[in-house]
């Protein structure tokens, strides 16, 4: 009996030696990753200096600074770009349209220079009233409205609760439909709890990267240069933890409301894209009627990867 005892108490300091070892390894191995992967917000006014130009403007909307470019000549054309984006996704349609149409494209908030809101209210409903609020702060009455991803959510919405105000839309891989397919893995680790508190400290580039590679179909196409351009606009203080509080509040009513839409609409798609599957594309085409349909050989960022492309075909559909 002493002896089973003895062996029994024996084995227990075995074991929680062993645990011990484990949890100091776990805790190591954390703690490494925790001190390599760490990363600090980078302040507003060294972003601003390597990504602000002479076209740079702000203006206050309903007391946040929005940072935002009105460029070019003609009819205006209103650029919304998608979640984790900024301004810069249209750069290239910007030099290949200025000389037909005054462009205004913005940081819209959460994302970019602009960034995080007092009220950290990243709906759509209230990315429509953004839209108003800032369309009627510059004087514009009526304009043409596109958007990619979210940019293309947002736009349809402000078609549908502002159809006076648009007189053509171009929807760019717009969100609005039920995912069929997996989300990304940056959706799925905002909707977690606690991955999601780690995520505004913790962000490593190569999560920056693998966005990129899966939202460009031509991977040589993503440069290192782009892929610090959307990581340091990530890290904007407040960013991170916008992010996170907007996929918590997507929603997907695009078949409740996108069949009732009746202004002109040319729908752009890449046949490629992994995030926003080109089904989704065909179901815009059937629910606006009259729409219009082109597909390319891109990913989610037709605009980026084919810009000639993508913008000669958007000319030729708001001047027609």
């Amino acid at each position: 009996m002493i002896f089973l005892l003895l062996t029994s108490n024996l084995k227990n300091k075995i074991m929680k030696k062993w645990l011990l070892r484990i949890l100091l390894f776990i805790v190591i191995v954390i703690s490494g990753f925790t001190l390599f992967y760490w990363q600090n917000d980078i302040p507003l006014e060294t972003l601003k200096k390597k990504y602000c130009n002479e076209q740079s403007k702000f203006i206050e909307v309903n007391g946040q600074q929005i940072h935002y470019r009105d460029e070019g000549s003609g009819p205006i054309l209103v650029l919304v770009h998608g979640t984790s984006s900024s301004l810069h996704t249209w750069e290239a349609w910007v030099h290949e349209l200025k000389n037909d149409f005054r462009i205004i494209r913005m940081d819209i908030p959460a994302f970019g220079i602009t960034g995080e809101t007092k009220e950290h209210d990243y709906t759509t409903e209230n990315y429509v009233k953004f839209i108003d609020d800032f369309t009627r702060a510059l004087g514009i009455d009526t304009f043409y409205l596109a958007g990619n991803s979210l940019g293309g959510e947002i736009t349809w919405n402000y078609a549908y609760t502002h159809p006076e105000r648009v007189k053509k839309m171009i929807l760019i891989d717009a969100a609005g439909y039920k995912r069929k397919n997996g989300k990304p893995l940056a959706f799925l680790i905002a909707e977690t709890p606690v991955l999601n508190k780690v995520m505004t400290k913790i962000t490593p580039k190569r999560i920056i990267r693998k966005s990129m590679t899966d939202i460009y179909h031509d991977d040589s196409k993503v440069t290192d240069e782009l892929v610090d351009h959307y990581y340091e606009m990530l890290l904007r203080p407040g960013n991170r933890q916008a992010f996170a509080d907007r996929v918590r509040v997507i929603k997907y009513e695009a078949e409740e409301k996108v069949n009732k839409i009746k202004t002109p609409t040319l729908i752009q798609w890449g046949e490629f894209d992994t995030w926003i599957l080109p089904e989704d594309a065909e179901k815009y085409k059937k629910d606006i009627v009259g729409s219009e349909m082109k597909y390319y050989a891109a990913g989610h960022v037709p605009m980026e990867e084919l810009p000639v492309e993508t913008a000669k075909d958007a000319k030729d559909f708001l001047l027609k």
